[in-house]
């Protein structure tokens, strides 16, 4: 995907129903030459990397944010959330809009990944458990692993992929432009 192409995932309620029943459906995608999935409940949708606008203070893992039809939403980069190392963006980069559940409500974010792979239909009994490395190595973001053909996918659970801390964090990158936007309304009227 390149440019500012978005591709909208819209899902039919009796399909959404059905998946749940047999499984569920995932959105697979790389990074760092590693597999990984994020159930396409989550996912709103799929854009080509755009620059977005830069926010002082923020964590070193927030890219900046972006407006999305009138809505101030942050976007974070994988790679840096993970602790990989930083790569320059190319024409595969990706941008998942995704929705994650706050203890303060829904949140919209974007995540940059490497690129998307495919979406992937993977039944409960074929997800196992993440394996427990003890406190040394966070994995509460990792609901699952799972084989598909193309090798090892780990499950993200999108809810756990940003601590309480980090999610404050964003709030406060979001709040001075939602001030601004609406002082930007007030003034055009």
């Amino acid at each position: 995907m390149s440019g500012t192409t978005a591709l909208t995932i819209s899902r039919h309620p009796d399909l959404a129903a059905r998946d749940v029943a047999e499984g569920a459906q995932y959105l697979t995608f790389s990074l760092a030459g590693e597999g990984y999935g994020v159930d396409i409940l989550k996912v709103q949708e799929i854009r080509g990397w755009a620059p977005v606008t830069k926010m002082p203070n923020a964590p070193a893992f927030v890219q900046g944010v972006m407006n999305l039809r009138g809505a101030i939403v942050p976007v974070i980069d994988l790679r840096l959330r993970f602790g990989l190392d930083a790569v320059e963006y190319t024409k595969t980069t990706v941008m998942i809009v995704v929705t994650v559940q706050a203890s303060s409500g829904n949140r919209i974010i974007g995540i940059v990944v490497d690129g998307v792979s495919d979406v992937q239909n993977i039944e409960a009994a074929d997800i196992q458990p993440a394996p427990d490395f003890g406190a040394a190595v966070h994995i509460d973001f990792i609901s699952g692993l799972t084989t598909t053909e193309a090798g090892m996918v780990m499950l993200l659970d999108a809810d756990r992929l940003l601590s309480v801390e980090e999610i404050f964090a964003l709030e406060a990158v979001q709040r001075p432009n939602a001030h601004r936007k609406q002082a930007e309304v007030e003034l055009e009227h």
